[in-house]
């Protein structure tokens, strides 16, 4: 079963990174834009390319590595010594959710702009809270 649902994070994950994140704009009245993981990477890279990497790190490359490298554990293709370093990757990830949280509490509290959160953030948040678990029941799974 742990097989399955990992697996079927290699589809969700893609998804969960088009998907809307949230909605801004200035005003309602003028319409909000949404921004995914992607595009908001895409706006990174023209202004801050630094800080483009390190999400690129947190929210593609940890999640889609922990969970390919769950899924070699789970078809003994790699040796289980190697949980702990894949747990760390989906710490890495939850602190991409963090810094999005963030990111809206901060434009709400400012009052100068309108943002909702969209239904990717929940996706993405799921996604990386079953990583999670999987890799902790993978974990205290016997081999």
């Amino acid at each position: 079963m742990l097989r399955v649902l990992n697996l079927t994070l290699l589809i969700l994950f893609p998804i969960s990174w088009f998907a809307p994140l949230m909605r801004a704009g200035l005003l309602p009245i003028f319409g909000l834009s949404e921004i995914s993981i992607i595009s908001g990477l895409a706006s990174l890279f023209q202004t801050d390319v630094v800080l483009a990497l390190i999400v690129l790190l947190f929210a593609l490359f940890a999640p889609i590595a922990k969970t390919l490298g769950l899924a070699l554990i789970h078809f003994d293709l790699l040796d289980r010594k190697t949980l702990p370093a894949l747990t760390f990757l989906g710490k890495l990830a939850m602190a991409d959710i963090f810094l999005i949280a963030l990111y809206i509490t901060v434009v709400k509290g400012v009052g100068l702009a309108t943002v909702e959160t969209a239904w990717g953030l929940y996706l993405f948040t799921a996604c990386v809270l079953a990583s999670l678990a999987i890799s902790h029941l993978t974990a205290r799974a016997k081999p």
